[in-house]
């Protein structure tokens, strides 16, 4: 069993598409973020850096317990544990390996980054930053597209942990601006992946899932996003 600690943002979808996909038995624990649970003790003791999703293997190595944080490092993880979703070849390995970094390196913060400076960041003031992540995000679309031209999946000839890592990112492309019949590798991948089971799966349990997103204090915001009183700068 394992116990996979997360809400509903990108980070977390990646990690139930994954359970779901593999099969693994698994008890979803809701950490509010918005509520700054991710902040109390003995979350703290899972993830010292205060973030979802971890999750807890309760049958890990040497059939103990073993706690992994850091959604790029729970993928390969589950990956190896269940040798799937991830080539033994070491060049095939590294083509998907090179693809997950691009989401978690890339993907990830530029895409991040554009959704907090559209939605959450104080206008007029910030429309340099504005400007510089969406001009970023829509580059990884084009990159995205461009690499789905060369194979059929982001890591090569099979469907893997890059893929699943980086479609929750694109799930909103929509409203990100990314006009995707202009970008038809991506679309036909994204169609493809939406079709699969666990992803339908995924997006029917986020839908269940509750936060405190609309009702959150304004301190807990302050301290989710860095600022007021909670700022180093």
């Amino acid at each position: 069993m394992i116990d996979f600690y997360g809400l509903t943002s990108p980070n977390v979808q990646k990690i139930f598409i994954m359970l779901e996909e593999t099969g693994l038995p698994y008890k979803f624990i809701p950490v509010d973020v918005w509520a700054s649970e991710q902040h109390k003790p003995e979350f703290a003791r899972l993830n010292p850096n205060k973030k979802i999703p971890v999750i807890v293997d309760r049958e890990g190595p040497g059939s103990k317990p073993y706690t992994v944080f850091e959604s790029g490092a729970i993928l390969m993880y589950l990956a190896e544990k269940t040798g799937k979703f991830l080539p033994k070849d070491m060049a095939k390995k590294y083509d998907v390996i090179q693809w997950l970094m691009v989401q978690v390196s890339g993907v990830g913060p530029a895409f991040g980054n554009f959704t907090h400076f559209n939605l959450f960041a104080p206008k007029p003031g910030n429309e340099y930053s504005f400007s510089r992540y969406r001009s970023e995000m829509l580059r990884l679309y084009d990159l995205l597209n461009e690499r789905l031209g060369q194979a059929k999946y982001l890591g090569g000839d099979e469907y893997s942990i890059a893929d699943m890592a980086t479609f929750p990112w694109t799930r909103q492309h929509q409203a990100q601006g990314a006009k995707i019949d202009q970008l038809p590798n991506f679309k036909r991948w994204f169609e493809e992946l939406s079709a699969r089971p666990a992803v339908k799966t995924m997006i029917a349990k986020q839908a269940d899932i509750k936060s405190s997103r609309e009702t959150a204090t304004d301190d807990n915001k302050d301290r989710f996003f860095n600022r007021g009183k909670y700022a180093r700068a």
